[in-house]
C-alpha cells in the first residue's frame, strides 16, 4: 500500500460519512506500479475501489449486527479492471469500441479531442465541420477542416452541433477557465439526506457467499462506463439491477459485454406514456435509481433527483455527470477521454514531440464508477440507521480534479497495466466472453456474478 493511496481512500471515505478509523482496516497486496502514468493513477484507482469495499463491508455489518467483513484491495485485480477493455474477447476475439475520429487534431492554434465512438455523435461531428458522411477519406477531411480553424473554434462549433470536442489545455489554463474555477470549488462528491423519511429495515444479508447489496432494487439508467461499473458493482454485491435503455439508443457492444455482467436489460421509451407507466410502476417498489445521462435530459420525465424523491422519500437517488452540475459546461456532454483533454492530463501526459497523451487506462471511468458504487451502499446502509431519502452527486471533472491535486512526476513509467491473469471466460447467448474479475473484495464475499451478461434490452421490465 502506498501513503497516497490510504490518504485518498481517508479523503473519499470522509466524503461518504465513514467512521475515519474504518479505513486502516482495508488489506492491500500487490505491488504498486501496475499503473504507470505522471500523475497518480494507481493511487487513485485502489482508493475508489477500497472505498466500495468498505462501504459493501459496512453495510453487511449494519445488516447482521456483527462485526464488518475484511475489505481486500489487490493491486493487481485493480490494474485488470480499470484496463477491462483491453481483457475483454468475444469468442477469442479482442472487441474494438473507439472510433477512427475520436483522437487529437491538430488546430491552428494547438490541438483538439473529439469523440465519436457513437454513430449520432459522428453525423454531428461531420456536420459541424462540414464534412459529408459519405467523404472517401473521413479521417483526412476532418483533419484538414479541424487545422483551418482554431481550437476552441472548432469546439464551440461542434459542441453547438451537439458533438464532442474541446480545445486541449493545461492544467493552469483549466484551473482559469470558468468551468475549471467551478468544479476546483467542489468537493470530490456529495452524499446528503435529502429529505424525511422513517427508517428503512435491512434483512441479515445471504452468507454463502456474503452479498450485502442483497435484496435492493436498482433502477440503472446509466451509459458508457462510469455509470455501468457502479450498477456492476451493485450487481455482483447481490442487487437486482435492471439496466434501462431507449431501444433507439443502442449501446456499443463492446461496452455493453465489458459492464452489463450480473445485470438484467430492457428496453422502455420513455417517450411513450405506456413505458413510462411501466417505469413509474418499476419506481414503486424500487431502492435505488442510478442516473448517468446529461443533466436535465431526464427532467422532462420527472426523473430528477428532486422529483423522484417527492414520489418516494426513502429513496436512494445517485447522479452522476461529466462536468458537475455547476459551471458553464454542465449540461453538455462529455466523456472520459475529452474531461481529460480539457482539464489539463492530456497536456501532462503529452509525448516528448507535444503530441498530447491519455493516463493507461480511462481512469476517471473507473474510479467515479467505484466512487459512486460506494456512495450508493453507504446511503443504504446509512438509510438502515438514519432514516431519509439520500442523493449522491459524482462527476467525471470532479474525479480529474481530486486526481490533479495529487503530485506528479516528472517521466511516466512503462505502459501497460501489469499484473497476474485476472480475468474469467464463462459462456453467453452472445458467445463465449473473457472479462476481468471485479477488484471490489471482502472477506467471504464473491468472486464473480451470478449472472453473465446477456443481450440488450432481452429482459423482462419487472423485478426479480
Amino acid at each position: 500500500m502506498s501513503t497516497l493511496s490510504q490518504q485518498l481512500l481517508d479523503e473519499a471515505w470522509a466524503c461518504l460519512g465513514g467512521l475515519p478509523e474504518r479505513t486502516a482496516s482495508v488489506r492491500w497486496t500487490g505491488p504498486q506500479d501496475l499503473l504507470p502514468s505522471r500523475l497518480e493513477v494507481a493511487a487513485l484507482a485502489g482508493a475508489s475501489v477500497a472505498a466500495a469495499a468498505l462501504a459493501a463491508a459496512d453495510l453487511a455489518a449494519v445488516r447482521d449486527g456483527g462485526p464488518a467483513p475484511a475489505a481486500q484491495v489487490d493491486a493487481a485485480r485493480v490494474a485488470t479492471a480499470f484496463a477491462s477493455d483491453r481483457a475483454l474477447r468475444l469468442d477469442g476475439q479482442e472487441q474494438v469500441s473507439w472510433s477512427p475520429l475520436s483522437r487529437f487534431w491538430r488546430s491552428s492554434d494547438g490541438w483538439v479531442r473529439t469523440h465519436s465512438n457513437y454513430a449520432h455523435h459522428e453525423a454531428r461531428l461531420l456536420d459541424a465541420l462540414g464534412v459529408r458522411a459519405d467523404a472517401e477519406d473521413p479521417v483526412a477531411a476532418v483533419e484538414h477542416a479541424i487545422a483551418a480553424r482554431t481550437s476552441d473554434e472548432v469546439a464551440e462549433t461542434v459542441t453547438a452541433h451537439g458533438g464532442l470536442a474541446v480545445a486541449v489545455r493545461s492544467a493552469p489554463a483549466w484551473a482559469e477557465h470558468a468551468q475549471g474555477a467551478a468544479v476546483a470549488a467542489l468537493p470530490l462528491l456529495t452524499l446528503e439526506r435529502f429529505c424525511d423519511a422513517p427508517v428503512t429495515p435491512l434483512t441479515p444479508s445471504p452468507h454463502q457467499p456474503l452479498r450485502p447489496a442483497a435484496g435492493l432494487r436498482v433502477l440503472d439508467l446509466t451509459r458508457v462506463i462510469a455509470g455501468p461499473v457502479a450498477t456492476r458493482t451493485l450487481a455482483l454485491l447481490g442487487a437486482d439491477v435492471l439496466r434501462i435503455d431507449s431501444p433507439g439508443l443502442p449501446e456499443i457492444t463492446a461496452q455493453h459485454l465489458d459492464t452489463g455482467a450480473g445485470k438484467r436489460s430492457t428496453f422502455l421509451d420513455l417517450e411513450k406514456p405506456s413505458d413510462l407507466d411501466v417505469f413509474e410502476e418499476l419506481l414503486t417498489t424500487a431502492d435505488v435509481v442510478v442516473t448517468g445521462y446529461r443533466p436535465d435530459s431526464l427532467d422532462r420525465f420527472g426523473l430528477d433527483a428532486r422529483s423522484l424523491l417527492a414520489r418516494r422519500p426513502a429513496l436512494v437517488v445517485a447522479s452522476l455527470s461529466a462536468w458537475s452540475l455547476h459551471g458553464p459546461w454542465s449540461r453538455r456532454r462529455a466523456f472520459d477521454s475529452v474531461v481529460q483533454a480539457a482539464c489539463g492530463i492530456a497536456d501532462l501526459e503529452a509525448a516528448p514531440d507535444g503530441t498530447p497523451g491519455a493516463m493507461p487506462v480511462q481512469a476517471l471511468d473507473h474510479a467515479t464508477g467505484y466512487l459512486l458504487a460506494a456512495a450508493v451502499l453507504r446511503a443504504v446502509a446509512r438509510r438502515a440507521v438514519e432514516g431519509g431519502g439520500w442523493y449522491a452527486e459524482l462527476s467525471l471533472a470532479q474525479t480529474a480534479a481530486w486526481l490533479l491535486r495529487q503530485p506528479v512526476a516528472d517521466v511516466a513509467g512503462p505502459r501497460g497495466h501489469g499484473g497476474g491473469d485476472c480475468t474469467a471466460e464463462r459462456a453467453t447467448d452472445l458467445g463465449t466472453v473473457r472479462y476481468a474479475l471485479s477488484p471490489v473484495q471482502i472477506s467471504g464475499g464473491p468472486e464473480d456474478w451470478t449472472r453473465p451478461v446477456g443481450r440488450p434490452g432481452a429482459d423482462a421490465p419487472g423485478w426479480q
